[in-house]
């Protein structure tokens, strides 16, 4: 049984929500042509499963309750080696792994061909995209800070990001011709862009674009500063980053940091443009490493090469933003909120109800 494990292993803020989503939308019609996003269960997504298998495989435990991902990459493995054809697992968080934890993916998935595949960005649009990703899971450093110790290689997604690092790591003992690099088209009409993502996916896969005819409509939309700020400021208040209370975060994070804020309109976080020459250099190292180390290129390595804004374009600091912009941002939050709390049952009211609903059956009786 002839099996081939692509492993898309990020990078994050790469269009991998649309990618996923994609792929399990179609998966249906992809399984048809032996193609398979498997999930470890009827009632489980691929998505969740492939988050848990690679919260496992790296050892970390979040984003659930306690234990929620224990035993998941080995139930993943198990049932990757029951197909034949191709698979895919796809997970942004595996993009930072150790070698000792790439070295047990190898070993649980030995018997197949596997494939590496990395989808990248240039950090004029990464980083912004990246620093704005961090205040919606919680963390309230200002996007100084972010910058200061993403150059420094003291953040999780310096980690995340940087192409030697990242696929030296995951590349290590596979022929150069399985470690594909996708890259992120540049910015362009959002439909647009995720086709043509799609199709170098396609192409790298070895998938016909046919084969999966529903489209996503999911992305991982990004905030104004204003609402940046405002949701690094409510961070700051309830100490997210910290307390991880799950009966509010996911409302932060989901209802208004990917939902609600994201409908205003607001000044995007850019590059600022003393960066851009740092930025410049590591896209030059990235581009000489990939080209010297014989690895598979599916798009156009100029992309990775920031583009500067046009000299008429005024960079606006997302660390300063008016208290007056804030307001209107903040304003929206409470009203979603208010909404929302409106909407949920009242638990002291459902148990008068249920006393209420035992009381009568007993004089039915």
């Amino acid at each position: 049984m002839s099996r081939r494990v692509y492993l898309h292993i990020g990078a994050p803020k790469t269009g991998t929500t649309y990618l996923q989503d994609r792929l399990s939308l179609n998966a249906r019609t992809l399984a048809e042509h032996q193609v398979h996003f498997p999930t470890t269960s009827p009632i489980v997504s691929p998505g969740l499963a492939h988050f848990r298998g690679a919260l496992d495989l790296l050892g970390q435990d979040w984003g659930g309750a306690p234990g929620h991902a224990e035993g998941s990459w080995d139930a993943l493995a198990r049932r990757i080696k029951k197909r034949s054809g191709t698979v895919v697992i796809s997970h942004e968080i595996l993009a930072p792994a150790a070698p000792g934890q790439v070295a047990r993916a190898m070993r649980d998935l030995a018997g197949a061909e596997i494939h590496v595949v990395y989808t990248a960005r240039d950090l004029g649009r990464q980083l912004p995209a990246a620093w704005q990703e961090s205040i919606k899971q919680g963390r309230r450093w200002s996007y100084k800070r972010f910058l200061d110790r993403y150059e420094k290689g003291r953040t999780w997604f310096y980690r995340a990001f940087d192409v030697p690092r990242v696929l030296g790591t995951w590349g290590a003992g596979l022929p150069p011709e399985r470690v594909h690099v996708v890259t992120v088209p540049p910015s362009a009409a959002r439909d647009q862009h995720g086709d043509l993502l799609w199709r170098r996916m396609c192409a790298t896969l070895g998938i016909d674009p046919s084969w999966a005819p529903l489209d996503s409509d999911r992305s991982n939309r990004s905030l104004g500063i204003a609402e940046t700020q405002v949701i690094r400021q409510l961070n700051r208040r309830m100490d997210r980053a910290a307390r991880r209370e799950s009966t509010y975060d996911g409302l932060i994070r989901d209802m208004l940091a990917q939902g609600e804020l994201v409908k205003r309109e607001s000044a995007a976080v850019r590059l600022p443009p003393e960066r851009y020459d740092w930025a410049e250099e590591q896209a030059e190292r990235w581009i000489e490493w990939i080209e010297g180390s014989g690895v598979d290129v599916v798009g156009d390595v100029a992309e990775l090469r920031p583009v500067r804004p046009a000299a008429d374009e005024p960079f606006k600091d997302p660390d300063k933003v008016r208290a007056k912009r804030q307001l209107g941002s903040a304003l929206d939050a409470l009203a979603a909120m208010t909404r929302e709390a409106a909407r949920r049952p009242d638990p002291e009211r459902q148990l008068t109800h249920r006393v209420r609903a035992q009381a009568q059956k007993l004089r039915d009786r």
